[in-house]
């Protein structure tokens, strides 16, 4: 693959809590410049990067970030919020204690009532898969399915670990027919995304890769 192939399903990303408007602004330019899937931003600054770029390129955000144990109406709340104010997809973080504790019928109601919000809008489903098991891996990929959801995601980039080939290659094991799969946490480089790519995944959340083309002087036939 070029890494202009693998730049088109990026996500590209910047979720620090010291974001600034600037950055952000930079982060738009570069992913159009670049055209990556997406920028995935915080809800704050979602109606400013939409107008920016005046909804000719698509605005992700995140939802329950980065713990996922708010209350599902907040959850709904910021989703009905981030929708108004322009973006194009959701990445919701899923309920980790209800996961733990097995009660995965709060979790399937939670992702429909948000899916439900977003209507048409792409749901991305994370799951933190460093705090889970393979079981609970497995089960969650069964639940996404199930859901109306339209990926499950594996990490948010602020655990204890994020994507690895392990995980993504386990889900698309098991994720059923329709369904997507985004591996995003800790990808380095190009040699790793195009395996994450090669194992199934569909989506990659990183700034990393837009940071290291605009590095090279020729981004075509590099890979």
């Amino acid at each position: 693959m070029t890494y202009r192939e693998i730049l088109s399903r990026v996500d590209h990303t910047l979720l620090r809590p010291e974001a600034s408007w600037s950055q952000i602004q930079e982060l738009c330019d570069d992913a159009v410049r670049f055209q990556t899937a997406s920028v995935c931003i915080p809800p704050c600054y979602v109606k400013q990067a939409a107008d920016y770029l005046e909804g000719k390129f698509p605005v992700c955000t995140v939802i329950g970030f980065p713990n996922g144990y708010n209350e599902t109406d907040v959850k709904m709340y910021e989703t009905a919020g981030a929708v108004g104010a322009g973006a194009a997809e959701i990445d919701m973080v899923a309920n980790i204690g209800w996961i733990k504790a097995g009660e995965y019928g709060l979790v399937l109601e939670e992702i429909n009532r948000i899916k439900a919000v977003c209507g048409e809008r792409i749901l991305k489903v994370i799951i933190e898969t460093c705090l889970l098991t393979e079981e609970e891996k497995v089960r969650m990929c069964q639940i996404v399915t199930e859901s109306r959801a339209d990926f499950i995601k594996t990490s948010t980039g602020f655990g204890t670990g994020g994507a690895t080939f392990e995980d993504v290659a386990l889900m698309k094991a098991h994720m059923g027919e329709g369904k997507k799969i985004k591996a995003a946490g800790g990808i380095s480089g190009f040699a790793d995304a195009e395996k994450f790519l090669s194992l199934g995944a569909d989506r990659l959340g990183t700034s990393r890769l837009v940071e290291q083309a605009k590095k090279e002087a020729d981004l075509d036939g590099q890979i």
